[in-house]
Order: structure tokens, then C-alpha cells, then sequence
């Protein structure tokens, strides 16, 4: 008796977990997770240790910025693994689907992007992208950038709920 009651509770579980997984939303989740987590890295990589302009946090020591940085880089590791744990869940379900999935990659990375240009530089004053420069073109292509991504992946988004789901 507990083999068939096992049995029924194991495919009853499946049968949920494959809704859950086709359900709107989870490529696109997929997608942002791994977007916020890219962006971090590039910024962190780029910004942070290859051409130290900037740490995290800049107000108080070379210490303290590197270990905000550490910490940025953390973070953005954790949402790359995430998103790319949720792919390959998605995937082994053939429930992704790439273009909402790239989609949501390019949205998350510039909105994150543009969070960063506005409400880190400029509101919460945790760093500038340089210092001891006129930082506007800076600024400005900074935020623009992210505008791109996020418009292009918008677009991504607005054609694939459109046509039917392109599942892998």
C-alpha cells in the first residue's frame, strides 16, 4: 500500500512542478536574476578592480570599499547561479523559452543599471563612477546604456508574449 500511495504523491508533485514551471513568468525570472547578477559582475569587474575608479561604497576607508566590494561581488555571483539554477530547472522541463528568457535578462541588467546611475550615484551618494573629472558624460552615457537594454529588452518581451511560447 505506501509503493502506490508513494507513487500517487510523486506524480502528483510532478504534475505541480510542471505547471509551476510552464506558468508565465519563469524564463523571464530565469532571465532577470542572471541580468542583475551579469551587471554586477561587469560593473564590479570592470569599474571596481580593473580600473579602480570607484569602490561600493566610498564613503570611508579603502578597507571598507573593498569589502563592500566583496560583498557587491557576492551578491552578484548569488544571482547568477540563482538565475541559472532556475534555467537549467526550466530547461530539464522543456518549460524555457529563450526569447523571454533574453528578454529578461537585458530589462533586469539595465534597470539595474540605471538603479545604480540614479539612486546609488546620485540619491544614496554611495560612489560616483569617477572622481576628479566632470562626471556628466559619465552620467550620461552610463544611464543611457541602460535605457538601451532596457527598451531592447522590452521589446524582447512585448514579441515573444505575442507569438506562442517557444519552449526548450
Amino acid at each position: 500500500m505506501s509503493r502506490s500511495r508513494g507513487a500517487k504523491v510523486g506524480m502528483t508533485t510532478g504534475r505541480a512542478s510542471d505547471r509551476l514551471s510552464r506558468r508565465p513568468g519563469g524564463s523571464e525570472i530565469a532571465g532577470a536574476l542572471f541580468g542583475i547578477g551579469v551587471a554586477a559582475f561587469v560593473d564590479e569587474t570592470v569599474f571596481h578592480q580593473l580600473l579602480h575608479w570607484h569602490h561600493f561604497y566610498d564613503q570611508s576607508t579603502s578597507d571598507v570599499g573593498l569589502v563592500s566590494d566583496g560583498l557587491f561581488h557576492a551578491f552578484g555571483w548569488f544571482a547568477v547561479v540563482s538565475g541559472l539554477f532556475w534555467l537549467a530547472g526550466l530547461r530539464s522541463r522543456r518549460a524555457l523559452d529563450w526569447r523571454r528568457w533574453a528578454g529578461g535578462a537585458l530589462l533586469s541588467a539595465g534597470a539595474f543599471q540605471l538603479y545604480d546611475g540614479t539612486v546609488q550615484h546620485k540619491l544614496m551618494r554611495l560612489h560616483q563612477i569617477r572622481y576628479d573629472v566632470d562626471i556628466t558624460p559619465y552620467d550620461v552615457t552610463w544611464n543611457i546604456i541602460a535605457v538601451i537594454m532596457i527598451v531592447i529588452g522590452l521589446a524582447i518581451l512585448l514579441v515573444a508574449r505575442r507569438g506562442r511560447p517557444q519552449l526548450s
